[in-house]
């Protein structure tokens, strides 16, 4: 494979990240042996008629739209960017759509959120490394024009509002950056390298314009050794990651070589272990991904965002493409930034 840039990008990653969404939620919960009783071979998995998505699409979609916001009054910052995104979640919360089986720390951070005046650092549940902080920052690695620091500050801000736990912000600044570099053409083939040495150079590097004084809220000693135990157990993922993209069967569930992606760090290697093992077949990686023993509907749209980003929009068939949730949506964000 050669490096390359794929057409619209942004809209492929978004699009792929809500189809695996919609394709892993009726297997979420569910054991492999299960997922094939109930569904058949799982290289034949459908989606389902009416592609309903889970919360994972709900709140990149807020994610999505605070960026947006942001965007529109300068440069990202901190500042800009906060506010947006405080009122897309605690809208996302109050919301009657939120019913699809939400996560625990986001719930209980986003009901601290609407307190007025509350820090986000006092929301943030800084013992939760759930894998929803990650699998909704796809659309930071989305945005044209962040530079390097941008990119890194906005992916760890929107993972922090509601899991504060240094695992997860690192997974999160791995997956925007992930997504990033397919989206730019960067060569599947090297991605796990580039990420390894990724977090080796951010390892100690606690970003205080960013996250203020959330390290705090830590035992840690010091901001340097909070954020360092985050990369640390994202470059131990990384490393198994490494070896089963050599040599794991692709039928054999993944989650047996990198986790059930339930905790962050293992929904950043599955998600990317089912892409990489199907590089230029997204369908089947989405497929690979829905039927696991783990969080099916994560993994999937993990793997989805990956796949859309390397790929581009024309990825994914249109009678998928066409009765997913909230599709306007996904289009209008896509269309945004690949213009």
């Amino acid at each position: 494979m050669v490096n390359r840039v794929s057409a619209r990008a942004a809209t492929g990653a978004l699009l792929g990240l809500a189809l695996g969404d919609a394709l892993g939620y009726p297997t979420e919960f569910k054991s492999e042996p299960l997922i094939l009783s109930m569904f058949g071979p799982w290289r034949q998995l459908e989606l389902p008629r009416h592609a309903r998505v889970s919360d994972d699409t709900q709140m990149t979609l807020a994610v999505g739209r605070a960026l947006r916001t942001a965007g529109q009054s300068g440069p990202l910052e901190p500042r800009l960017l906060e506010g947006p995104l405080r009122e897309e979640f605690t809208d996302w919360y109050r919301s009657p759509e939120n019913d699809r089986a939400p996560g625990n720390t986001c719930l209980t951070a986003c009901e601290l959120l609407l307190e007025d005046g509350r820090p986000w650092q006092d929301a943030s549940q800084v013992g939760s490394k759930g894998c929803g902080a990650n699998m909704r920052v796809a659309p930071v690695g989305l945005v044209p024009g962040l530079n390097d620091e941008q990119r890194a500050g906005a992916a760890q801000l929107q993972a922090a509002l509601t899991h504060g736990h240094p695992t997860a912000l690192a997974a999160s600044d791995l997956t925007a950056h992930a997504v990033h570099l397919l989206a730019r053409g960067t060569d599947p083939a090297g991605l796990v390298g580039r990420l390894r040495s990724y977090a080796l150079d951010h390892r100690t590097h606690y970003d205080h314009t960013w996250l203020g004084d959330l390290w705090t809220r830590s035992q840690d000693p010091s901001p340097e050794r909070f954020i360092a135990r985050g990369w640390d157990e994202c470059l131990a993922v990384l490393g198994r990651l490494r070896d089963a993209v050599r040599t794991v069967s692709p039928e054999t569930d993944p989650c047996l070589a990198t986790g059930e992606g339930w905790i962050a760090e293992e929904a950043l290697a599955t998600g990317l272990l089912c892409f990489l093992l199907f590089p230029e077949e997204p369908v089947t990686a989405l497929r690979r991904a829905a039927c696991t023993a783990g969080d099916s509907d994560s993994l999937a749209c993990l793997a989805g965002a990956f796949a859309g980003a390397w790929l581009g929009a024309d990825a994914w068939p249109a009678d998928w493409t066409d009765r997913i949730e909230y599709r306007g949506d996904l289009l209008a964000l896509g269309a945004l930034w690949d213009a």
